[in-house]
C-alpha cells in the first residue's frame, strides 16, 4: 500500500482525494525540520507541505521511497527541485489555485492603508473618537507599481484599473500588459512614478534582498509598501527605518525571513507595533475557497502521477500527459537524458518477449522520462534488466500482477 505524510494542515479535501485511491494517509498540522522529516519519511512514498517544510537534498537522498512530493501553495522554493528530479521525485505545485485570494488581500490592505484605516481601528479601540480626514486618500487616480507580472500581477492590474488606479510594471521577462497597464524598462522608474509598490514575484535565490535601503529611498514619500510574495527579498530593518521616518505612509506583510513553525508559536518582528503597518501571517492565499482548490488540484497530480505516471505540470521532471495504461502493464523510467536510452529500453523489452503496445518520450535538461506501455505482465528479470541500466534514476511498473517501484 501507498502511504503518503501530509503536514502544514494540508486541506482535508486532499486527505480524502488520496484515500479514496486506497493510499494510506497521515496528516499532521505542523512543519517538521530537517531530521524530523527524514524520520517521518519512512517507508512514505508520498509527501505533501506547504512553504515551511523544506526538503532538502539530504532529505530527498535518505528517502528512497518517496516518488513525489506536492507543494500545496505556489511557490517551491523550499524543496530541491533538482535534487528531486536527481533521485526520480516528481514535484507538483498549484500555480493557480490561491491567485484570486491573493489579489483580494493586496487590494484590501492597499484601500485600508491608503485610508489610514489601521490608525482609526486603532483609536477607537483604545476608546479615542479620532474622526479626521488628515493623511487619508482615494485609491482612485493614484498609481500602482507591481513589480512581479504574473498570474497575480496580472489579475491585481485589472481589479486595480477597474477602480480607477492607473498601473505600471516591472517584470524582467517579456510580459504582454493587460488593459492600460504600462510596462517600464527599470525597477527604478517605477519606483520613481508608483504612489503604491507591491512585491509579487517568485521565490529563486536571485530575488533575495531585491528590496533594500536603496529601493526604498527611490520611492516618493508618502509611498505604501506591500510583499505578499517572498519574506526573504525585502529587508525589514530598511522598511522599518522608512516607517519611522514618515518617508512611507504604511506598509503592508504577509511574509518574513524567518516564520514559526505552527500556528499559535510565538511571532518575533521588528516591524511590530509600526503605525499604519498591517501585518499578516503568511495568509495571502488562505481562504477556505483556495484552500479547498489547491487540496483538490494537488492531490489529484499526485494521485495521476502515482496511477498512471502522468507528470503533467511537475516542476522539475519532463511533462507527460497519459491516460489509463492501454496494455497489461506500464513501465515508467526516468533516466539521464543520455544518447540511446530509448533504444536500450526497447532492446530490453525485446529481449524478454514483451511487446509495446504504447511509448512516450520525453525530456528536461538532464532528465528523460519514457513510459512504455506493454501487452503481457513484466516479470523480475525484464524490471531489474530496465533497473540495472546505466542511465536509470528510477523505475516504476503500474498494471501489472506485480507493481514494482
Amino acid at each position: 500500500m501507498l502511504k503518503a505524510l501530509l503536514l502544514e494542515n494540508v486541506h482535508p479535501l486532499s486527505v480524502e482525494i488520496l484515500a479514496d485511491q486506497g493510499i494510506e494517509v497521515d496528516s499532521r498540522s505542523g512543519a517538521l525540520d530537517e531530521k524530523e522529516l527524514v524520520d517521518a519519511l519512512d517507508g512514505v512514498h508520498i509527501l505533501g507541505i506547504r512553504s515551511k517544510t523544506q526538503v532538502t537534498d539530504a532529505v530527498i537522498a535518505a528517502s528512497p521511497e518517496l516518488l513525489t512530493v506536492g507543494a500545496f501553495c505556489i511557490g517551491t522554493n523550499q524543496i530541491d527541485l533538482r535534487s528531486a528530479a536527481n533521485h526520480g521525485v516528481a514535484a507538483f505545485n498549484a500555480p493557480f489555485s490561491n491567485t484570486r485570494s491573493v489579489v483580494e488581500i493586496a487590494l484590501a490592505e492597499i484601500i485600508s492603508l491608503t485610508r489610514r484605516m489601521t490608525e482609526r481601528d486603532k483609536a477607537l479601540h483604545a476608546g479615542v473618537w479620532d474622526k479626521s480626514a488628515e493623511g487619508s486618500h482615494e485609491v482612485r487616480g493614484r498609481t500602482l507599481g507591481i513589480i512581479g507580472y504574473g498570474n497575480i500581477g496580472t489579475q491585481l492590474s485589472v481589479l486595480a484599473e477597474n477602480l480607477g488606479m492607473s498601473v505600471v510594471f516591472y517584470d524582467t521577462a517579456e510580459k504582454l500588459a493587460l488593459g492600460n497597464a504600462r510596462r517600464v524598462t527599470s525597477l527604478e522608474e517605477l519606483l520613481e512614478v508608483a504612489d503604491i509598490v507591491t512585491l509579487h514575484v517568485d521565490g529563486r535565490s536571485g530575488n533575495a534582498g531585491l528590496f533594500g535601503p536603496k529601493q526604498f529611498a527611490l520611492m516618493k514619500p508618502g509611498a505604501i509598501f506591500l510583499n505578499l510574495s517572498r519574506g526573504f527579498v525585502v529587508d525589514t530593518g530598511a522598511l522599518r527605518e522608512n516607517i519611522l521616518s514618515g518617508h512611507l505612509a504604511g506598509a503592508a506583510i504577509d511574509v518574513f525571513p524567518h516564520e514559526p513553525k505552527k500556528r499559535g508559536d510565538q511571532f518575533e518582528s521588528e516591524l511590530r507595533g509600526l503605525p499604519n503597518v498591517i501585518l499578516t501571517p503568511h495568509i495571502g492565499g488562505s481562504t477556505l475557497e483556495a484552500q479547498e482548490a489547491i487540496g483538490r488540484f494537488v492531490a489529484q497530480k499526485i494521485t495521476d502521477f502515482v496511477t498512471t505516471g502522468t507528470t503533467t505540470l511537475s516542476v522539475n521532471l519532463p511533462n507527460l500527459a497519459l491516460e489509463n495504461t492501454t496494455g497489461v502493464a506500464r513501465v515508467a523510467h526516468l533516466h539521464r537524458n543520455t544518447p540511446g536510452v530509448l533504444a536500450a529500453v526497447n532492446h530490453v523489452l525485446a529481449e524478454h518477449g514483451t511487446n509495446i503496445e504504447g511509448q512516450l518520450l520525453a525530456t528536461r535538461g538532464e532528465i528523460g522520462y519514457v513510459v512504455t506501455d506493454a501487452g503481457s505482465a513484466l516479470e523480475g528479470p525484464v524490471v531489474e534488466a530496465l533497473r540495472s541500466m546505466e542511465a536509470t534514476i528510477k523505475l516504476r511498473v503500474m498494471g501489472s500482477e506485480h507493481t514494482h517501484r
